[in-house]
């Protein structure tokens, strides 16, 4: 067993010194050191051996693993090093070379909307207020006024998860939270995804963005709304921007209006865009109803507000000319260029 030992171990070293790659290298560690290989199948034999000759044995079986084993390191080592040389020989790289075009991403329409939107209300002091997409039927609904029988809190209307949680079909529910933590005054807006269940067409979508605005302090006006929705129109669509209100009725604001601005392309005349009328209804305002202040925690007796809502992918496409919403989500590349 002795010279078995000593000849494998000359068969081994042989065959790492005859090796050429790792690939072979490898093969070769499992043909003598495997646990089917030829050095574990020497020693299964060990049993054979008198108590005497065991631990001599077994001695020289050690010393000739470690030896196999230095040695295959060792070739291991060259080789790698080997493979590294002959890979940096042929992957020479010219960093003198020009590169090629690099096409750069551009805005989305609507985050490009919506970030003038922001801009423009935090250039009149608003705070910009985040909420959860995923919320309850009180901040929903209950908290805004709307009751059990409103039409809107139908389920043909709203998508819910469960009796009490649903997906936001607006972004009022924030005004409501903020008006729970934050005392007057209070002046924010709160951009973000809202659901409807609404049927895909060119001016509808289960998923649009909206942005909400609230303002409540002491003695607040109608007025102090115009005011606030006149100087964003101007800045948003133009200085010769006028805004006209017509009555309207929401659950949360008494008085409601819809609000018109003036067409910032034929300026009031009469065009495709506003349809001959000289006028483009972009969102709803009014002043706070009481009963939301008092779900706030908020004395109507002491404080006023007032709150307005647009629709994003409505100024978009006033804004830009698109006559079909379903563009703003194809993520087609020609389309979305246009704004790069």
């Amino acid at each position: 067993m002795k010279e078995r030992l000593m000849n494998l171990k000359e068969e081994a070293l042989k065959s790492l010194e005859a090796a050429g790659d790792l690939a072979a290298l490898d093969g070769i560690r499992v043909a003598f050191l495997g646990k089917k290989g030829a050095l574990t199948e020497i020693l299964r034999g060990m049993g054979k051996l008198s108590a005497e000759e065991r631990p001599i044995v077994g001695e020289i079986a050690n010393r000739v693993r470690e030896e196999i084993t230095e040695a295959l390191n060792a070739k291991k080592d060259r080789l790698a090093a080997a493979e590294s040389e002959a890979r940096l020989a042929c992957e020479k790289l010219d960093v003198t070379a020009p590169s090629g075009v690099i096409s750069l991403g551009g805005r989305h329409p609507i985050a490009l909307v919506q970030e003038q939107i922001e801009n423009i209300f935090i250039s009149m002091g608003f705070t910009v207020e985040d909420g959860p997409e995923v919320e309850t039927d009180y901040y929903n609904f209950e908290a805004l006024n709307t009751p059990a029988d409103h039409p809107a809190r139908d389920v043909q209307d709203t998508f819910y998860i469960t009796d009490k949680v649903l997906l936001r079909t607006q972004t009022s529910p924030v005004q409501a939270r903020t008006m729970e933590k934050t005392k007057p005054p209070i002046r924010m807006i709160c951009p973000g995804r809202v659901y409807r269940s609404d049927a895909v067409d060119a001016t509808h979508s289960p998923m649009f963005h909206q942005i909400e605005g609230l303002v409540v302090d002491r003695n607040i006006t109608m007025g102090d709304l115009k005011g606030t929705l006149d100087l964003f129109a101007q800045k948003m669509f133009g200085e010769q921007t006028k805004t006209r209100f017509r009555p309207h009725h929401f659950p949360f604001t008494e008085p409601s209006a819809e609000v018109d601005v003036s067409c910032f392309v034929c300026g009031g005349k009469g065009c495709s865009l506003c349809k001959g009328e000289g006028w483009i209804e972009i969102l709803g305002a009014g002043m706070v109803h009481p009963n939301v202040l008092r779900a706030g925690g908020i004395d109507p007796e002491e404080y006023s507000g007032f709150a307005f809502g647009m629709g994003v992918e409505r100024i978009v496409m006033t804004r830009f000319g698109i006559r079909d919403m379903r563009y703003l989500y194809e993520n087609d590349v020609r389309f979305l260029r246009q704004f790069s």
